[in-house]
C-alpha cells in the first residue's frame, strides 16, 4: 500500500467519524465510544506503526529544519497527519460529550465541531467561548 492510499483510508475513516459525531448528537455511545475511543484507537495504531517504520529517518524535533527533514519522508508526514486526525477527533468527541452534559444546544456545537475538524485548536477555542456563554456557564442546564 502506498502512503497516498493509506492517506485516503485514514481520511475517509475520520470524515465518516466526524459526520457521525455531527449527525447523531443525542446518541451518547457515538461520542463516548466510537469517535471517543474506537476510531482514535485505530488511528493511533496506524500512527504507531508508521512511526516505528520510519524510526531512524534523518531529522529531529529540536528545530523547524529538523522537523521539516522528518516530514520529507512521506510515511512520517502521513504519521503526522494521522496524529492530527486522531487528536482532533478526540477533542471533537470531548466537545460533544461536554455539550450534551451541559445542555448546550447542538446548533451551537456544530460550528465548533466543524472548526475543530478543519482547524483543531481554533474549534476548541470557539467551543470554550460557547461553553462559557451558555446559561450558568453551561453547568446543569437541561
Amino acid at each position: 500500500m502506498s502512503p497516498e492510499q493509506l492517506f485516503s483510508i485514514v481520511n475517509l475513516v475520520a470524515v465518516v467519524s466526524w459526520m457521525a459525531l455531527a449527525a447523531l448528537p443525542r446518541v451518547p455511545w457515538v461520542a463516548r465510544r466510537v469517535t471517543g475511543v474506537v476510531v482514535p484507537g485505530l488511528l493511533s495504531l496506524v500512527y504507531v506503526r508508521l512511526l516505528v517504520s520510519g524510526w531512524g529517518t534523518p531529522g529531529d524535533f529540536s528545530s523547524l529544519a529538523g522537523v521539516s527533514q522528518l516530514f520529507a519522508n512521506p510515511w512520517l508526514l502521513l504519521a503526522g497527519w494521522t496524529h492530527y486526525l486522531a487528536f482532533d477527533l478526540l477533542v471533537g468527541s470531548w466537545e460533544a460529550q461536554d455539550a450534551r452534559g451541559r445542555g448546550i444546544r447542538h446548533v451551537f456545537l456544530l460550528p465548533c465541531l466543524l472548526l475543530t475538524f478543519l482547524f483543531g485548536p481554533a474549534g476548541w477555542l470557539l467551543y470554550q467561548v460557547v461553553r462559557r456563554s451558555s446559561p450558568a456557564g453551561g453547568h446543569g442546564v437541561p
